[in-house]
C-alpha cells in the first residue's frame, strides 16, 4: 500500500487498516518514504505517530538535520516545548537546516517567556541569511510584540520593498501601526491608506486605527472619512463615536459633533464619558438644558461621577440655578463623594442665594484647600467685604496683593477698609 492510499485510509477514519501499513512502512529500510510518510500524518494532525517514525529515522541518522528539525516541529505541536529544544540544539550550526532551527528557537524561546534568548536566536539567524525575508519578518514582530517599535520600523521597512505580506500579516498594516505606537501619526498615514487598499476583509479595527492616527495627525477631514466608514459598516463599534465627534468639532462643525456624541449615546448607553463630551458640546452650542441632561445621565450611570458632578455644578452657578448646586452636592455627599470643590461649590451658590452664614462656612472649608488660588480669593474676598467681616477681608486681600502689587482695585480695597 502507498502512502497516498494510506492518506486516503486515514482521511475516510480506516484507521486500523491504515495502522497496518504504517507499520509495515515503519519496519521497512525505504529512509525516504518513512520520511515522507511522517510528514504527511504530521500534516493531517496525527502527531504521535509521525514522532515514532521520525524517531524511527533518528535512530539510524542521529545528526541528520532535517530529522531532528521535523522532531522538534512535531514535539512543539505535541506541547513538548523543552524537548523541541533538545532536538534543535543538537543540530550543527554548518547544517541546511541550522537556520531553520534558529527560527524556530525564537520562536519557542518567545512562547516560553525567554524574549532575550529568542531575539539573540533570530539576530543570529539574520547574520546567516541577510537576505531572507522571513528571517527579518521573524525579528520585526518579536520586537513588535515586545514594544521595541522603531526596530521593528527598521525591519518592516526593509521587508516592504519588496513584500507586501508574509503569513498573511499585512507589512503596510504593521508599519503603520508601529509608528503610531512611536506618536509618529503622520508618518503612519501612507502606511494606513496602503493596508486599506490591501485589505479586503473588510477588517474595522484597522479602519479605527487609520482614523485615529489621523486624527491625532490633525488631518480631521481623513478622520471624520474613516470613522464615518466604520460607523457604516460596523455601528456598535463604541470607540468610534467619541472620536468621531472630536473630528468634527476640530473642524468647526459643532452641530455634527453634537449629533454623533448623541448616536454614540444611544449606541452605547452606560459610557458615561460619551455623555459628559455631548455635555460639553451642547454647552458650548449654548443648549444649557440639553448638557444639563446629559451630564445628570451620565452621574446616573456613575454616581462619583466627579468630573461630571463639577462640570454640572459650575453649569448650574452659570444657569443662576443655586438651589439645584445645593441639592447636586448634597445628593453627591449623601452617598459618600467628596471633593474640595463641592464647598466652593456651596459657598458661592450659598452666598448668590443669601445664605451667608452657610456660605462662609463653606468658604472656610474651602480656603482650606484653595489658599492660593486667585479665582477663589477674589471671590472669597468680596464675600467677606459684603458680610463685613473686614478684618478676614483684609488678610485675604494682603494675600492678593501680594501677588499682584500694582493693582489698583485691591489697593482701594485695602485703603478703605
Amino acid at each position: 500500500m502507498n502512502i497516498e492510499t494510506i492518506r486516503k485510509k486515514l482521511l475516510q477514519g480506516e484507521w486500523e487498516e491504515a495502522k497496518t501499513h504504517i507499520n509495515l512502512i515503519k519496519e521497512s529500510q525505504n529512509d525516504e518514504d518513512i520520511f515522507t510518510l511522517a510528514e504527511e500524518l504530521a500534516s493531517l494532525g496525527f502527531m504521535e505517530e509521525a514522532k515514532e517514525l521520525f524517531e524511527e529515522l533518528e535512530k539510524r541518522y542521529p545528526e541528520e538535520g532535517e530529522v531532528l528539525f521535523s522532531l522538534a516541529e512535531v514535539s512543539a505541536e505535541l506541547g513538548n516545548e523543552e524537548e523541541a529544544l533538545l532536538y534543535l540544539e543538537k543540530i550543527e550550526n554548518d547544517d541546511p537546516m541550522y537556520p531553520g532551527a534558529l527560527l524556530l528557537l525564537g520562536d519557542l524561546y518567545q512562547a516560553m517567556g525567554m524574549e532575550e534568548v529568542s531575539v539573540r536566536k533570530l539576530l543570529e539567524a539574520n547574520v546567516i541569511l541577510p537576505d531572507e525575508p522571513i528571517v527579518k519578518f521573524a525579528l520585526a514582530e518579536l520586537y513588535y510584540q515586545q514594544g521595541n517599535f522603531r526596530e521593528a520600523v527598521e525591519l518592516y521597512t526593509y521587508i516592504s520593498q519588496n513584500d507586501s505580506s508574509i503569513n498573511g500579516i499585512s507589512i503596510n498594516k504593521r508599519l503603520a501601526l508601529s509608528l503610531v505606537s512611536l506618536g509618529e501619526f503622520e508618518e503612519s498615514l501612507p502606511y494606513f491608506n496602503k493596508a486599506e487598499r490591501e485589505d479586503n476583509d473588510n477588517d474595522v479595527n484597522l479602519l479605527f486605527e487609520y482614523g485615529f492616527a489621523a486624527f491625532h495627525a490633525g488631518e480631521y477631514v481623513t478622520a471624520i472619512a474613516k470613522f464615518s466608514d466604520l460607523k457604516e459598516m460596523d455601528p456598535a463599534y463604541h470607540s468610534l463615536y467619541m472620536y468621531l465627534a472630536m473630528a468634527y468639532e476640530e473642524n468647526k462643525d459643532l452641530q455634527m459633533a453634537i449629533e454623533v456624541a448623541e448616536e454614540g449615546m444611544k449606541e452605547d448607553p452606560f459610557n458615561k464619558e460619551i455623555f459628559l463630551y455631548g455635555a460639553e458640546l451642547a454647552s458650548k452650542k449654548g443648549d444649557s438644558p440639553k448638557a444639563i441632561k446629559w451630564l445628570s445621565e451620565a452621574i446616573a450611570i456613575d454616581p462619583g461621577y466627579l468630573e461630571a458632578i463639577l462640570t454640572l455644578g459650575k453649569l448650574y452657578l452659570h444657569e443662576e440655578q443655586y438651589s439645584e448646586v445645593i441639592d447636586l452636592v448634597s445628593s453627591v455627599r449623601e452617598m459618600g463623594e467628596e471633593d474640595p470643590q463641592f464647598d466652593w461649590l456651596m459657598a458661592t451658590a450659598y452666598s448668590e442665594l443669601e445664605e451667608y452664614e452657610q456660605a462662609l462656612s463653606s468658604y472656610r472649608e474651602a480656603y482650606q484647600h484653595f489658599m492660593e488660588n486667585k479665582e477663589f480669593l477674589h471671590e472669597y474676598g468680596y464675600f467677606l467685604l459684603e458680610d463685613s467681616k473686614f478684618e478676614e477681608a483684609r488678610s485675604i486681600f494682603e494675600k492678593l496683593l501680594k501677588d499682584d502689587p500694582s493693582n489698583d482695585e485691591y489697593l482701594d480695597i485695602l485703603e478703605r477698609i
